[in-house]
């Protein structure tokens, strides 16, 4: 059998291990997969490898059926223009039951096992009717999937303010914790409008780089450190952490960025 492949799958974007009906694939394919879920499309991305599956946090599992070909690519657009459909339907319904949600996307998977609705809402919503309708005008298995802000902008997001496709859809698994003390260690600014993603929240890129802003602020003098120097005895007034240097202010006044190598020694507070 040949050696299983990585493959990103769905709306939002699993990833998982697949084993191969033949052998000649390349990173970029589009491939049909059978997965716990149904038939549906997927991108091979690489090889299995003992290093790829540990950074993958839930993996899917399941097998590749084929590379798409023109006929999959036909059904493919039948399905999003079905979509649509699908979408406008709930919504009547949703209006219809007078339930408290809003819906962000819809999935048709691609063999028609199951549709999925993703929504949004701030409490939980008794949805049972409206699955029953569901289900009664589509004759399929109906799944509803609460999200949240941040999932609703891997959904449907494309390009962030650095011009390049959004991180959660491209190549972030995970989304992880983001904090406002970030922002103030990497020294970005504090405007909300500057430092928040599509989603509205804080910007998944402030976490890329926190270890490195960790791990240098760790190897500097704190602020309020007495220090000496080789231009003399002093104190830490600031740090410009990615420089390496401080800001010091030295006994006779004098306000000067200090390389961290020309701290001769620490003093305590």
């Amino acid at each position: 059998m040949s050696a299983p492949w990585i493959v990103r799958h769905g709306a939002m974007r699993f990833l998982g291990e697949f084993d191969p009906e033949q052998s000649v694939y390349a990173r970029g394919d589009e491939v049909i997969v059978r997965t716990e879920r149904g038939q549906e499309i997927g991108t091979v991305l690489c090889p299995t490898s003992s290093r790829a599956m540990e950074l993958l946090s839930e993996p899917t599992r399941g097998r590749i059926l084929r590379k798409m070909n023109d006929r999959d690519r036909q059904e493919r657009a039948r399905l999003k223009q079905l979509e649509q459909q699908e979408m406008e339907t709930c919504e009547r319904f949703v209006q219809r039951l007078k339930l408290q949600m809003e819906l962000v996307d819809v999935e048709h998977l691609f063999g028609g096992e199951r549709i999925i609705f993703y929504f949004l809402a701030e409490k939980r919503v008794d949805f049972r009717e409206l699955v029953k309708e569901l289900a009664r005008e589509y004759q399929t298995r109906i799944e509803m999937r609460q999200i949240g802000v941040r999932d609703e902008a891997k959904l449907l997001a494309d390009y962030g303010d650095c011009g390049k496709p959004v991180c959660c859809n491209t190549h972030m698994t995970t989304m992880p914790p983001v904090s406002m003390r970030m922002a103030k260690i990497q020294k970005s600014t504090l405007d909300p409008s500057k430092i928040s993603g599509r989603c509205g929240r804080l910007k998944c890129c402030l976490r890329f780089e926190q270890d490195v802003y960790e791990e240098h602020q760790a190897s500097l003098p704190a602020p309020g450190t007495r220090v000496v120097t080789t231009k003399g005895p002093g104190r830490v007034l600031a740090q410009e952490i990615l420089a390496r240097k401080l800001l010091v202010e030295f006994e006779d006044g004098r306000r000067l960025p200090i390389p961290a190598d020309e701290i001769l020694t620490q003093l305590g507070r």
